[in-house]
This record gives C-alpha cells, sequence and structure tokens, in this order.
C-alpha cells in the first residue's frame, strides 16, 4: 500500500491526526521499502509499540481516533447552516480511506520482506467508519467532540482548557438531606440543558454542607445528555470572556464552576467577575452559566475600617460591594443542619456503605465524633461513616 501514505498525509478533514503517534508510525511503515530490510523491520516495530501502548486492535484504535476528533466537518455540522457539499464529499472520501486502512495488517508488506524472525502482529476487526461517524454527528450535542467526548470535568491552566482525567464520580443518590435545596439547582440545570433561559447560581452557606459536591454530582447525573463541568480558580476569572468565546458554538452545555469564592474590598477580581454576571452569560451564549460555592453571603470580606474610610459616598460603595451576589440570578442557601437532619444524613449513608450498628448505639457516636469535629454537617457525617466502616 505504498499509495496510502501518500493519501494520509492529504487528509483535510482529519488533518490533525497526521501527528498521531500511530498514525504518523503507520505512514512510515507504509513508506517503507522491503528491499531495504532493516529499515522495514524498524518501521515495523515502531508502529507496533506505539499501536500497543494504546490497543491491540488497528481498526478499534483508528476508529476511536475518528471519533474523538475534533475538525472542520464536526464545527460545521453544529452550524445553522448545512455543511458544504465538497467537504461532504471531503468526508466520505477519507473514512472511505481509513476504513480500507483499518484492514491493514502487513501481509502485503511481510511477503514482500525478506525477513524470517518473529515480527509482532495486531488485530483488525470489520467496523463500518461511514455508519459510526455519521451516527456520532446525530448526537453530537449529547457526546460532543475532541476532549469533550472523551472527559466530563475540566480545570484551566495557562488559558487551555484541560481535562480532569480521574473526576469526583459521586453521584446525586449518594448525597443524602437537602434535597429541596438541590432541587432548584437541578431544574436550573434541566433547563439549562432543555435550551431554557438558565440563571448563575450562588450556592451559598456553612462549610461542609455539600455545596461543591452538589455541583460536581449534578454533572456527574446529566454529562450523558451533554453537560459538562469547567472549574475556574478565582484568580483566573479575567480568563472567562476568552473561554466563553471558545465554547460558544459547541453543541454541549457548560458549567463555569467557581469554588469557594470570597473577595476583599479592593480585590481587582471582583470587578472582572461582576462585569461577566452583568453582561449575563447564559443571555450571550445559550449552553453556559456560572455557578459559584460561597461561605458569604455577598461574597466580599468587608472591615469596620471599610466602613469608616474617606468614601464621601460611603453607602453607595457598600451597596456595590455587596451588589456582586444579587448578579446570580439564584442564590441557595445551605445551611448547618440540625440534630434530626444529621442524624438522617448518618443513618442513610450507614445504609449505603452497609454498616450495620445499632440506630442507638450509632447516634451515640455520631454525635460524640460531631462534637470532636467542629459540630454537625454532612461531611463530617461522612467522615464519621468511613470511620465507623474502617474499623478506626
Amino acid at each position: 500500500m505504498p499509495s496510502a501514505s501518500l493519501q494520509l498525509r492529504s487528509l483535510v478533514v482529519f488533518r490533525s491526526l497526521l501527528n498521531d503517534p500511530v498514525l504518523s508510525r503507520l505512514g512510515a511503515l507504509l513508506d517503507a521499502d522491503p528491499a531495504d530490510a532493516r529499515t522495514c523491520v524498524d518501521a515495523w516495530c515502531d508502529f507496533a509499540a506505539a499501536l500497543f501502548a494504546e490497543s491491540d486492535d488497528l481498526s478499534s484504535y483508528l476508529l476511536d481516533l475518528l471519533m474523538e476528533d475534533e475538525n472542520i466537518y464536526m464545527h460545521q455540522s453544529c452550524g445553522e447552516n448545512p455543511v458544504s457539499p465538497f467537504l461532504e464529499a471531503c468526508l466520505k472520501n477519507e473514512l472511505a480511506f481509513m476504513q480500507e486502512l483499518s484492514r491493514f495488517d502487513g501481509s502485503s508488506i511481510r511477503a514482500a520482506l525478506d525477513y524470517d524472525a518473529f515480527l509482532p502482529q495486531w488485530k483488525t476487526s470489520e467496523l463500518d467508519f461511514a455508519a459510526a461517524y455519521r451516527e456520532r454527528i446525530a448526537t453530537i450535542h449529547q457526546r460532543g467532540y475532541g476532549i469533550f467526548a472523551q472527559y466530563r470535568m475540566f480545570t484551566v491552566q495557562e488559558g487551555r482548557i484541560v481535562p480532569v482525567k480521574h473526576p469526583d464520580l459521586q453521584r446525586l443518590c449518594q448525597l443524602p438531606g437537602y434535597e429541596r435545596e438541590r432541587a432548584k439547582v437541578i431544574a436550573n440545570t434541566e433547563a439549562l440543558l432543555s435550551g431554557q433561559p438558565a440563571n448563575n447560581v450562588l450556592l451559598y452557606g456553612d462549610a461542609g454542607t455539600g455545596k461543591s459536591s452538589t455541583v460536581k454530582a449534578i454533572v456527574n447525573e446529566f454529562h450523558e445528555r451533554g453537560l459538562r463541568l469547567i472549574e475556574v480558580k478565582k484568580n483566573q476569572l479575567y480568563q472567562i470572556p476568552d473561554i466563553i468565546e471558545t465554547l460558544g458554538h459547541n453543541p454541549l452545555k457548560f458549567i463555569l464552576f467557581i469554588d469557594d469564592l470570597s473577595f476583599t474590598s479592593n480585590d481587582g477580581d471582583f470587578a472582572a467577575l461582576k462585569a461577566i454576571l452583568e453582561g449575563s452569560v447564559n443571555g450571550q451564549r445559550g449552553n453556559l452559566v456560572v455557578y459559584a460555592t460561597s461561605n458569604r453571603r455577598h461574597l466580599i470580606k468587608e472591615n469596620w475600617e471599610d466602613r469608616s474610610g474617606s468614601d464621601l459616598h460611603e453607602n453607595d460603595t457598600r451597596q456595590e460591594l455587596m451588589s456582586l451576589s444579587a448578579r446570580f440570578g439564584l442564590t441557595v442557601t445551605f445551611s448547618r443542619p440540625d440534630k434530626d437532619l444529621y442524624l438522617d444524613i448518618v443513618h442513610r449513608l450507614a445504609e449505603q456503605y452497609g454498616i450495620d450498628i445499632p440506630a442507638a448505639q450509632l447516634d451515640v457516636r455520631a454525635e460524640a465524633h460531631a462534637i470532636r469535629n467542629g459540630g454537625r454537617s454532612p461531611r463530617v457525617a461522612k467522615q464519621f461513616i468511613e470511620l465507623t466502616k474502617s474499623g478506626i
């Protein structure tokens, strides 16, 4: 297949795949001259090593590569206008070529190669690349493309969106208590997913009450419907406009998550977030909302010095500082649980973890643990159950 490598280098739709280590080594193998046995064997082994690091099935590997590729066809298929017929022709040709390439088992090169020693073999499968790709396009609003098809949670590093490869997979059913509070956030998220107007949300309350866990569990609950989370640190708020622009035409829905948010009165990041919320993120881009958690209702840490400063219009300044939280369309309060709610959470967690201890004894131990660890909270309840499960 010497001509196949030439085609491989002329891909249009899947051009980004040319830098893939497996495909590039396959191209080198197809270019190798069987008459030069040493060079050909080296190319063969380089390709096999690269492939085996990912899979032993060339066909499945190539199909997965195509499904995850972010390319011009994917972008145009998400737009309002139909895809260009010329681009459709490119896609059809390249899928047919990749289908042919997926059947390559090296037998043609091996037959022409004067080499009797062992050469590694790999598996091939008969897969319908065109049908699989059309199915992916049809479900692109749930599956997405590129890194967003592979992962559900992301962070921002040096201005780039980076996947979290091992996210917290906790589900809503594993978070007992606060069902009424979570129902509001869930309803807002479902509005986002269904294309209805959705609000930016502030989850405010005491530490350890499950605010951050709620947001992550909602993403785990709805990721198959096209929901993704991007966590943004407070010192990265100025990057949010660029992130919004990057995601503006993505077919998926996104939560920009800011955890443990608070400011000082002269914090420069305050103005950045205020501008973002004032601009109504969801109004500009219907696939984005901001979810933030905080232990402070008004988000701003104030000192008495701030109230007795030299500002002639002190009240106006104070109102401006307090107005940030009002720019979240929905505020949900997570208060520290009372004794009954705390023990209910303990009992439900004990059932999840398979702990069989008499209820009265469990209650006494749970209360003692809360006293030793700063008071009642869902976090303290979970820590107590995990310690009990481990026998400590």
